[in-house]
């Protein structure tokens, strides 16, 4: 049975600048504090051919000084005035944040807005090698050189024809990054960085008035530009022929991942399908934990997760590692057997409680904290075209039945579909 509907009340104002910025602000008077975001709806799935790696540069780029502020100053201000900066790149989009105390607000907006307007200014040769390096080393830092590091570029190409927007990691191509010239990234920063791109949320003790004002104030004067026509993909159909990747590396123990084509993450079927994922690993209470390495001993770990997407086509994915006397090909035939019982059983209703329960805690303590609400807002906004989604998207997963997990598991989970992505360790 549904979950009763939990009532959430932020409130939210959104306003369009003339420059076609939207505005999206939630006052929050409860501490004299304040949260700026900003997304820009631009992502690794906007990259084209051989330019692989772009979006995830400027996330770093953009940190590199603009007109009026000195390279790698930007963070050391707003920490200077007590407040936390950094910012993130995924498939979709890439966002700024900045949150602190709420007299920081004049200032975030104006670091922002100075960078959005005249970073072409500082985008020299020096500042693009040098960033590309800084590019380079990460990859080998939490890609190259560590196990499983390669897990997700992986499962990309085993659920992604080639050349789709997501057969290839944000962190992109170090071939792409080296051929690029300074032409090329500064056509990509014309290309996406504008105001009528960008979603700019302002959260905490602020009014809408004083927001608007400031909004107004700092990013007038920049100019919206002509956009590309944006793409978007049909939904792949679910995988067949059974694609799969064996790999021998050092790694501490054998490996097995099965992976899932989903539905896009705005769709009622992937909010079901992600608490089917929830009962199967999420945690030590899961079916696969308990049945993999609790009960059996076969796996030092199990586990389960889903990454939503936007553009067509989700994923999912059930993984575990095995202990030392337990073979890749035991445990992989052990993940399918307790797949296929969830599939023929449906969870239990205990299960799906529990799974509601970790869902409702967890977008609760996200929603608490302003920068995670002001990340929120601009999501919903960017991706979903509707703010107001922060008020409603824990109601809509609460309220899908039983019925409906075990019903859109059993049409879109079936093992024939899965990808299998298997690593054995040299060690």
């Amino acid at each position: 049975m549904a979950r009763p509907s939990v009532h959430l009340d932020y409130p939210v104002h959104e306003r369009t600048l003339d420059n076609g910025l939207r505005v999206v602000v939630s006052p929050d008077p409860a501490t004299p504090s304040v949260a700026v975001n900003i997304w820009y709806d631009v992502g690794s799935r906007h990259e084209v051919s051989r330019r692989t790696g772009f979006a995830h540069l400027f996330e770093h780029l953009m940190f590199q000084g603009s007109a009026h502020v000195e390279p790698a100053q930007h963070i050391a201000i707003l920490e200077a005035a007590g407040a936390r900066a950094n910012a993130t790149t995924s498939f979709d989009r890439t966002n700024y944040y900045e949150s602190g105390p709420a007299g920081l607000l004049d200032l975030a907006l104006w670091l922002e807005a100075d960078r959005l307007g005249t970073l072409p200014t500082a985008l020299d040769q020096a500042n693009l090698d040098n960033q590309r390096e800084v590019v380079k080393e990460e990859k080998r830092q939490r890609y190259d050189n560590v196990p499983y590091g390669d897990t997700l570029q992986h499962l990309l190409a085993l659920a992604f024809p080639a050349g789709h927007p997501y057969s290839h990691p944000t962190i992109g191509s170090m071939e792409d990054l080296d051929a690029a010239s300074l032409d090329d990234v500064r056509t990509f920063f014309e290309t996406h960085y504008m105001p009528n791109n960008a979603v700019l949320t302002i959260v905490g003790d602020v009014t809408p008035d004083q927001a608007w004002a400031r909004a107004e104030r700092y990013f007038s004067p920049i100019a919206a530009r002509t956009q590309p026509p944006r793409r978007t993909t049909p939904p792949l159909p679910a995988l067949t022929g059974s694609p799969r990747t064996e790999l021998e590396q050092p790694v501490p123990s054998d490996a097995v991942y099965l992976c899932w084509r989903l539905p896009a993450m705005d769709s009622r079927a992937y909010d079901a399908l992600r608490l089917a994922f929830d009962v199967l690993g999420d945690g030590q209470t899961s079916r696969l934990y308990r049945a993999l390495v609790r009960d059996s001993d076969l796996a030092e770990s199990a586990d389960s997760g889903t990454l939503g997407l936007i553009d067509g086509t989700s994923l999912g994915f059930v993984v575990a590692r095995a202990r030392d006397e337990t073979t890749a090909e035991q445990l992989e035939a052990a993940l399918r057997e307790h797949v296929a019982l969830f599939l023929a059983e449906g969870p239990t209703a205990d299960e799906l409680t529990r799974a509601r329960a970790q869902h409702e805690r967890v977008t609760l303590q996200n929603l608490a904290a302003l920068a995670n609400r002001a990340d929120l807002l601009s999501g919903y906004t960017v991706l979903c075209d509707n703010p107001e989604l922060v008020n409603q998207r824990l109601a809509q997963v609460l309220g899908l039945t039983d019925t409906d997990v075990v019903l859109t598991s059993q049409y879109l989970l079936r093992l024939e579909n899965c990808a299998t992505l298997v690593y054995h360790s040299t060690l």
